[in-house]
């Protein structure tokens, strides 16, 4: 699933972050002391931020965080203290670093809340906040407070239709016709409801017979849409009661009213799907007291926190190398007589996020097993990506060691590297060409076209990326992540040096159970 977001729109994004060209905006956030961090540091690079980890690894506190430091917003929405039973929030303190064009100009300022003598003491700025808690999803009928608009006998004491963008964004986010939609007011404060309109297709009925993600997005979208521009938006767990699509389109339009009204927006989320539109420097993971950004799935995130039975986690970069690394183990299991079982294989978003959390886990006393970092060859000769030996101690008599970052072979990415190996293979190995059409799934007589669709794509193509696409393309639409398979595959067999080469660093990790 892709992202009907532009590329040339997030960098226009990131690029007005740089300039700091925004009236408001929250640029830092250091956690000197808060629950369970110290001496963290969460940068918003990008106007739309995910923050993502298990539950209880602090996503809420550093959302919370976000918002303490704004006037309208109360800390014990965040942060309560009972009494005694809470001494641990002494001394807690957060520092920020803050975009404010009406009290400076061009650079940003330094603001502190801290928590001293049993309350908070905020250096606070003024700046529109929206909070969309769980609560938010909470079926109609389950909330107290609007008991009153139920009964057969009750008339709303005014009603108002969506606005244009309201429609416009909750039918790109749902699917479907929101035409109908309007807010129905009790005449008492704030306190409304939502109710659809009676069509020629349809009978009218009230938010108390929504599904609770549509009244949630409804919610959402009618309150952002009518929120002063550069408001910051925290949301808490935004894929609750969404379909996985939904989800991804509610970040797509985040993204979208963050370049029309300059808003920055702040959410929780352990869904996969939220962070497809995003880049990867607007999610920050939380685990272990520890933040580090860069993109990380749910799959990955239960193996750095120990909640997979492995023996042995491989982090790359992306989902090209995932499957470069499944295959191409395997192949090495198999020639070395190695077991391949529970050794688990993750993607995160990038070849230092993929070194860091490597290490982070490798060095945490909490490990229940090792991880190695598998990085693309173009790395190997980039400061900072130099390899560590780790010491692996199987018995007070047997100690080992292996590296905690091997790398694809190449100076370049790897997907170079595996079509060039089959060009070359393609005049030096008779059986290559037979082996590459079976593993594409194609009848034998479909070689010549398979070869022919190599050479010329590997002229015309300008992308290596996008490559094996186009190959799939020119062979009657062959999936893209078959046909990457296929030459992996192929590779693997022509090539067994190439192999060699990648996994020999951590061969004593493979054959130890840790």
């Amino acid at each position: 699933m892709k992202s009907e977001i532009r590329n040339s729109d997030i960098t226009a994004l990131f690029s007005r972050v740089n300039k700091r060209a925004y009236d408001k905006y929250l640029r830092r956030v250091r956690l000197v002391k808060l629950r369970g961090f110290e001496n963290r540091e969460i940068n918003f690079d990008f106007p739309v931020t995910a923050l993502v980890g298990p539950n209880g690894s602090g996503k809420t506190t550093i959302l919370g965080a976000a918002a303490l430091i704004h006037q309208g917003v109360v800390p014990r929405r965040f942060f309560a203290k009972s009494g005694k039973y809470d001494e641990s929030m002494k001394n807690w303190r957060v520092e920020y670093e803050i975009l404010d064009k009406r009290e400076m100009s061009s650079t940003t300022i330094s603001r502190t809340a801290s928590y001293l003598k049993a309350k908070w003491n905020r250096d606070a700025v003024d700046r529109d906040v929206l909070i969309f808690g769980v609560s938010r999803t909470l079926p109609a009928s389950e909330r107290k407070e609007l008991s009153r608009f139920i009964g057969s006998g009750f008339q709303g004491f005014s009603e108002d239709q969506l606005t244009a963008p309201v429609i416009q964004a909750v039918e790109a986010i749902l699917g479907k016709d929101a035409a109908a939609y309007l807010r129905v007011n009790s005449g008492e404060g704030d306190l409304s409801i939502f109710a659809s309109q009676e069509t020629d297709e349809t009978a009218g009925y009230s938010e108390f017979h929504f599904g609770a993600g549509e009244a949630s997005v409804i919610r959402i979208v009618s309150q952002i849409e009518a929120a002063q521009n550069h408001a910051l938006i925290l949301v808490e767990e935004i894929e609750n009661g969404l379909h996985p699509v939904a989800t991804r389109r509610l970040v797509e339009y985040f993204i979208g009213v963050a370049k029309r009204k300059s808003v920055q927006v702040i959410f929780t989320t352990h869904s996969n799907d939220a962070l497809i539109p995003l880049p990867n420097e607007a999610v920050w993971v939380a685990y272990r007291g520890e933040v580090k950004q860069g993109k990380l799935d749910v799959a990955s995130l239960r193996a750095l926190t120990g909640q997979i039975n492995a023996r042995v986690a491989v982090f790359t970069e992306d989902r090209f190398d995932e499957i470069v690394a499944d295959i191409t183990l395997r192949t090495y299991c198999q020639k070395h007589g190695l077991d391949r079982s529970g050794i688990e294989i993750h993607k995160l978003g990038g070849a230092a996020p993929a070194r860091d959390h490597t290490r982070f886990h490798n060095a945490s006393p909490a490990r229940r097993f090792f991880a190695v970092a598998l990085l693309d060859g173009d790395k190997r000769k980039e400061d900072g990506f130099e390899p560590k030996r780790i010491m692996i101690t199987a018995s007070e008599d047997d100690a080992d060691t292996f590296s905690d970052l091997s790398f694809i072979p190449g100076e370049s990415d790897p997907e170079e590297l595996i079509i060039d190996r089959i060009l070359t293979g393609l005049k030096e190995i008779p059986t290559l060409l037979g082996k590459l059409t079976i593993s594409l799934h194609l009848d034998s007589f479909m070689q010549e076209q398979v070869r022919q669709s190599v050479v010329q794509r590997s002229y015309t193509n300008g992308d290596r990326h996008n490559i094996f696409r186009q190959i799939g393309e020119d062979l009657d639409f062959l999936s893209e992540e078959l046909v990457q398979r296929a030459f992996i595959t192929t590779w693997a067999y022509a090539y067994p040096g190439d192999i060699d080469e990648m996994w020999d660093p951590i061969r004593s990790l493979l054959v130890k159970r840790i």
